[in-house]
């Protein structure tokens, strides 16, 4: 992870109008307001000409440190300790990015972190168009998996470090010039142009004049209860499936489960029903099994993407690979990846 600032040049040449800043963020906790790491790759005409990264202490109360995200990106409080908060690196943060497109993988996760970071802070937040590369490489890639190493080597860009902020915001730069590259597009305008999508937009706000996020809401509501609710308890014995609800119908159809149907398997750290309802509040439809409608299982018991090699899978997982090598259209999503769509708590680090 590099210090306050690091930066590098160079990279992959891809189409010359393909202008654009990749973003990454780790979280300390399952709050995707608190940011400890951020990387960031500035794209110009399809190739990488500077990369920044920083390490921060989260906003104050919402800087605990939770065993699960430690695990997965290896920073701890003591490192962190005495460096600038989010919100006090959030103008160098924002001068790099500038006015450009931001591109993130699984980019609700990554805009919401700008969001909820500067709510708790009480600072305002600009407005950014955006790129989900997640999106982008279920449209345009055919993989079991569209987590950052899948969609990465499928685009032919080295991923040693996940987790890594400054990596992995590189490499969600290679996946968006990759994808842009096989569509024939020399501009995000285009690329979105020729995949018939409308760019999805965060805009800007105030937290002294407009509502908190969701997200921003319970963080506060549980640091007011001594944190009560910020790790979800692991819950043992069969798990019960629940009712399938039905869909949202006025759910965005930008977010990444709109009209998937999602399966569940292996223990979650919130119950299935809870689950399930989130993802119809999605738009996402809910079953109980993986059929030939099947288009995402998520997968609990600290499920990783390496699993889908390793053969540590459940049963249903075993049953979506043998889907996706006939031809149907169907995602392995870890835990994680999903709390991150649903801007859940427990385990909110970056994909």
């Amino acid at each position: 992870m590099g210090g306050a600032g690091t930066s590098r040049s160079g990279g992959k040449v891809g189409p010359v109008g393909l202008d654009f800043t990749a973003i990454d963020f780790e979280t300390a906790n399952g709050f995707r307001g608190s940011p400890c790491s951020v990387g960031l790759t500035k794209v110009r005409g399809g190739k990488v000409v500077e990369e920044a990264s920083w390490l921060m202490r989260p906003p104050a109360s919402h800087d605990h440190f939770d065993y699960q995200n430690v695990r997965i990106h290896g920073i701890t409080a003591a490192d962190v300790a005495g460096m600038p908060r989010f919100g006090e690196l959030f103008p160098e943060i924002g001068a790099f990015i500038g006015d450009d497109i931001l591109a993130a993988h699984n980019a609700a996760f990554d805009l919401g972190v700008i969001r909820s970071g500067l709510e708790v802070s009480g600072l305002p937040g600009p407005a950014y168009d955006y790129v989900c590369t997640v999106m982008l490489s279920r449209r345009c890639y055919s993989l079991v998996s569209n987590s950052l190493p899948f969609a990465a080597e499928e685009a032919g860009v080295p991923l040693v470090n996940h987790h890594d902020a400054a990596e992995d915001a590189r490499a969600c730069a290679g996946i968006l010039v990759d994808i842009a590259g096989r569509n024939g597009a020399n501009s995000i305008a285009e690329l979105y142009l020729s995949l018939g999508l409308m760019m999805p937009r965060q805009e800007a706000f105030d937290p002294a004049r407009d509502t908190l996020s969701k997200a921003s809401l319970a963080a506060l509501s549980s640091a007011a209860a001594s944190g009560a609710g910020l790790v979800r308890p692991f819950q043992g014995g069969w798990p019960e499936e629940g009712a399938n609800p039905e869909p949202n119908p006025h759910a965005e159809p930008g977010h990444p489960l709109y009209g998937q149907t999602v399966v569940f398997t292996g223990q979650l750290s919130m119950g299935r029903p809870e689950a399930k309802q989130r993802s119809a509040e999605f738009g996402a439809r809910t079953e109980s099994r993986v059929t030939g409608r099947t288009t995402v299982l998520v997968v609990g018991d600290g499920f990783v993407a390496a699993d889908l090699r390793s053969g540590r899978l459940t049963g249903k997982a075993r049953r979506v690979l043998e889907l996706h090598e006939r031809g149907q259209a169907i995602e392995v999503l870890s835990e994680g990846e999903f709390l991150q769509m649903v801007n859940s708590f427990a385990g909110a680090v970056s994909a």
